[in-house]
């Protein structure tokens, strides 16, 4: 039997967005200390998972293991520009046959964005890392999840059995946090 644990990671702005209205993380939306706790996990992570304009950009990222999402492709197929990466359509095969096929049966899976594949695994996180820059505002951005800005992110992972528990904060001087929302 496999055992993978299912955390998700997201950065979002004082109305829950992830990115500005073009699509784009904007500069202001990244803080070295989120950044650092961000990069720790995914360095721990056995496979990450993201959508195709979702990535992290790190000095690591080329040696992690990852699923990308795909509609240009059937089911499964290895990414030809990638040789890490495992190309996916959901609608074509199980989330375990893409893991099957990056070579992960247990471990840790680092789901990193955007909001469709967060929705994906609303109900499969373990624990959803849910960083806030309270003072950052990208009012008209790209939401965090479906359903935002009419719904706080945090009222959504509370409707999916995700509660809020342990909070550190990331960068004082901005007041940037993360709350681990764990599932039970």
């Amino acid at each position: 039997m496999s055992v993978l644990r299912i955390h998700g990671y997201v950065i979002v702005s004082a109305e829950g967005m992830l990115a500005d209205a073009h699509g784009v993380m904007p500069d202001t939306l990244k803080f070295p200390g989120d950044q650092q706790f961000f990069t720790a996990a995914l360095d721990h992570a056995d496979l990450i998972v993201h959508g195709k304009h979702s990535a992290e950009d790190q000095p690591n990222s080329p040696k992690r293991k990852r699923v990308v999402l795909s509609r240009a492709i059937e089911a499964i197929a290895p990414d030809p520009e990638n040789s890490k990466a495992t190309l996916w359509n959901p609608a074509g095969a199980s989330f375990e046959d893409a893991c099957d096929h990056a070579g992960v049966k247990a471990g840790t899976v680092a789901v990193i964005g955007g909001p469709v594949v967060f929705e994906m695994f609303f109900d499969r996180f373990d624990v959803f890392w849910l960083s806030q820059a309270p003072h950052l505002h990208l009012p008209d951005g790209e939401p965090c999840f479906p359903g935002v800005p009419a719904q706080s992110p945090q009222a959504i992972l509370a409707s999916h059995g995700l509660t809020a528990r342990e909070a550190q904060i990331l960068d004082a001087a901005h007041n940037v946090s993360v709350t681990a929302w764990r599932r039970g």
